[in-house]
């Protein structure tokens, strides 16, 4: 019974958490056709939760008033400040993990929640999928036909380019730091490494997006002398492209004639439906991931090297390592965003993984310092 009571309080808690986050994506979402698909979502959860409530009423027990959670909290604040396609990304992860979760739960099984989870995960995945070029009409109509029916990404990009200065650098400051070099050269270093990597990672990501965006032009350039010189073969194209989706047969052929007889159109359509690509984006600006990147892995790489402005011997290299620690520490918590591991475990997790890279270079620098020296 104990364990009962704490499996309904843990489940009422989860679905606490999502449906408050969808009201707000429900809220601060532009478009009301999704918005309303947000609402949807919400107000399954929230019957969910009232689920749980009756099942700790039933048990004698009082049901808690619980608030959202601290991860929830966040995906909804980043939700209002940059938009609901910021954080689609984390919570169609945290929807996939959280997917099965009642399956092996009788009474759950018997309320219908895990169709209702597992339907939940489609709708997000394709929301997910959608929301760098928004979605189409009939996308949008099947998702709320569906949804009547049922009773990095950017953030981890941040997480993960901070953390690579992070880590990185404090491995650099404390490698020089055990050959036993004074706190300018120390410093020195730690700001040539800062400088250079981040450099090197924004010059990376520039590449990266910029060779993709190229690929993805000439894809589209393809794509359109093909529909020059056989209209009649992407015609056909588009039509088993919507027959796939689910449309019946003459749909889909009535649905591809319309669109294939305006040819601008009709490259925007297969362009979409057929190369999977958003031609205003085309993955996006190459100078804004390039700066981006810079940015993310400066802001992780100047917390190693900042004490040795003010300090310097054993005060500066303590206190890189508290300063760097904390960071550590926040970046794993962050991770929880779409992991969904606890806050303690995933900080200190970090926290080892940081501290042991340091470790290893300070030892390593310390030996080549004794070397040299000697």
């Amino acid at each position: 019974m104990a364990n009962d009571r704490s499996r309904y309080r843990a489940n009422l808690q989860g679905e606490v958490d999502s449906a408050a986050l969808y009201r707000t994506l429900a809220k601060v979402e532009k478009d009301p056709r999704l918005q309303t698909i947000y609402a949807r979502l919400a107000a399954v959860e929230e019957s969910h939760a009232e689920f749980w409530r009756k099942r700790i009423r039933a048990g004698g027990q009082i049901a808690p008033v619980l608030k959202p959670d601290l991860r929830s909290r966040i995906l909804a604040f980043l939700a209002r400040r940059f938009g609901p396609a910021f954080v689609l990304p984390t919570v169609n992860t945290l929807e996939h993990v959280d997917s099965g979760q009642y399956d092996a739960q009788p009474d759950a099984v018997a309320g219908g929640l895990p169709q209702a989870e597992r339907s939940h995960a489609r709708i997000v995945e394709a929301l997910a999928s959608g929301s760098r070029g928004g979605m189409t009409g009939p996308t949008l109509a099947r998702l709320e036909g569906r949804h009547r029916g049922m009773g990095g990404n950017a953030l981890r990009a941040a997480v993960l380019g901070a953390n690579d200065g992070l880590v990185s650098n404090l491995s650099l400051v404390m490698g020089v730091a055990g050959a036993a070099l004074n706190a300018h050269l120390i410093l020195i270093t730690g700001l040539a490494g800062l400088l250079a990597g981040a450099c090197s990672m924004a010059m990376g990501e520039w590449l990266s997006v910029n060779t993709a965006r190229e690929s993805y032009q000439r894809q589209i350039d393809t794509e359109a002398t093909e529909l020059e010189e056989v209209p009649e073969e992407e015609k056909e194209e588009l039509a088993l492209i919507y027959q796939s989706k689910g449309l019946p047969e003459d749909q889909a052929r009535a649905l591809a004639e319309r669109l294939i007889s305006n040819k601008e159109t009709a490259l925007d359509t297969l362009t979409r439906e057929e190369l999977g690509i958003d031609p205003e984006e085309l993955g996006g600006s190459a100078w804004t991931a390039g700066s981006t990147s810079f940015f993310l892995f400066g802001a992780g790489a100047v917390f190693p090297v900042a004490p040795f402005f003010l300090l310097a011997g054993t005060q500066a290299v303590t206190a890189a390592l508290i300063a760097s620690g904390a960071a550590l520490f926040g970046i794993g918590t962050a991770t929880t965003l779409f992991t969904g591991r606890g806050v303690l475990f995933s900080g200190m997790r970090q926290l080892l993984i940081g501290f042991a890279a340091a470790g290893v270079t300070y030892g390593i620098g310390h030996l080549i310092g004794v070397a040299v020296g000697g």
